[in-house]
């Protein structure tokens, strides 16, 4: 970077200008900077995560990435960037031939992963390995007919050797999913469902009760992508969710920019509260418009960073700084100095992209982040 590469503080990305290296350079060659190691211990489970951080008054990160895209290697070392950089947990994707439910850079990114070559049996390998060395939970995302393809059981007992602690299966009904939970109950690995803003509300419930670590909102119908806005109809689906369970809520699919994290993961104390139909109509959408996420999910504008780049140096680079301008913008439990330092270092990403060569990949990732 022109002004000096960034010192990352623990639990979070990078906060002020330094002359070190950058990060990603000890991470290439698997050492990652003792200035990197979380505060938060090892092995934690999601719902332990989710807890920490309230303590905190903190919100999750939660990113995506497609595994072995471009190749697992590569994806080793992005999950160790990302738990460095300020992810709370990690969502991870099992690359599958006809992932329907993901937009066109996801789509894509499986195609790459697939085309390296990449199956189960390795991703659990490499996982095997890295696991041990972050702090981040790391739940897999995977396509229901992947599950059936190897059994049940094996899948299940294969996430628990390797350490994954929870399980997305976004094309599996929710009337369908019980069995599943149940077996992967006895392997210590949640099942995180899914809720949509067409879900009905007596079935947003039953979602809600059954969901385990956190429940995963949907923000707007659809396949995944990075979008301009995010979905208003998520604060009041947000509302009533908290209304029914104590449970932590991540925002999905479409959370793209600093603005959109900034957005959903305002305190909701006021919501909550007993007095809030006492609130007058001005207040009480300005309360509504705090939206309250106990996390975000930030998926395709990190496979594309990372994916598309011209080298695995180069993407992780990409990724880092991106990553950086989005912690940047969560709330913390120093809120009022990390918007002072946020500012600041929104400013110099921004200055940063720019540099970004001016390929027909970067400048469709300009106009998105």
């Amino acid at each position: 970077m022109a002004s000096g590469t960034v010192a990352v503080a623990p639990n979070s990305c990078c906060f002020r200008v330094s002359s070190a290296k950058p990060r990603f350079h000890s991470l290439l060659m698997n050492h990652p900077p003792k200035s990197c190691l979380r505060m938060r211990a090892q092995g934690l489970g999601i719902s332990e995560t989710f807890s920490d951080l309230r303590r905190q008054g903190r919100v999750a990160f939660i990113p995506y990435i497609t595994a072995g895209d471009p190749d697992l290697s590569t994806t080793a070392k992005a999950l160790k960037l990302l738990d460095c950089c300020g992810a709370d947990i990690i969502e991870l994707g099992l690359p599958y031939n006809n992932p329907i439910l993901d937009g066109p850079v996801i789509q894509a990114s499986n195609k790459r992963a697939l085309a390296s070559k990449t199956n189960m049996e390795a991703v659990i390998s490499m996982l095997k390995e890295v696991v041990p060395h972050i702090s981040c939970p790391i739940v897999m995302f995977s396509y229901y007919n992947l599950i059936l393809a190897r059994k049940s059981e094996w899948f299940l007992s294969a996430l628990e050797d390797a350490g994954v602690k929870g399980l997305i299966v976004p094309d599996l009904p929710f009337e369908e999913s019980a069995d599943l939970k149940r077996e992967a109950a006895k392997k210590n690995v949640d099942m995180v469902l899914l809720t949509t803003p067409t879900t009905t509300k007596k079935k947003m419930k039953a979602i809600s009760d059954a969901s385990e670590g956190f429940i995963y909102l949907v923000s707007s119908a659809g396949v995944t992508g990075v979008r301009d806005t995010v979905n208003r109809q998520v604060q009041f689906l947000l509302k009533e969710i908290k209304e029914k369970t104590a449970k932590p809520v991540a925002v999905g699919f479409g959370i793209s920019k600093p603005e959109h994290v900034k957005q959903v993961s305002n305190t909701i104390d006021l919501l909550l509260s007993s007095l809030v139909s006492e609130i007058n109509t001005s207040k009480m959408l300005l309360q509504l418009s705090l939206w309250g996420a106990d996390g975000v999910i930030v998926g395709s504008a990190i496979v594309k960073l990372l994916g598309e780049a011209n080298s695995t140096e180069e993407g992780l680079k990409h990724v880092e700084s991106f990553v950086a301008s989005l912690t940047a913008a969560l709330p913390r439990g120093d809120q009022g100095l990390g918007e002072q330092h946020a500012a600041s270092f929104i400013l110099q990403q921004r200055r940063y992209l720019w540099q970004v060569p001016r390929s027909a990949s970067s400048s469709s990732l300009r106009r998105h982040h």
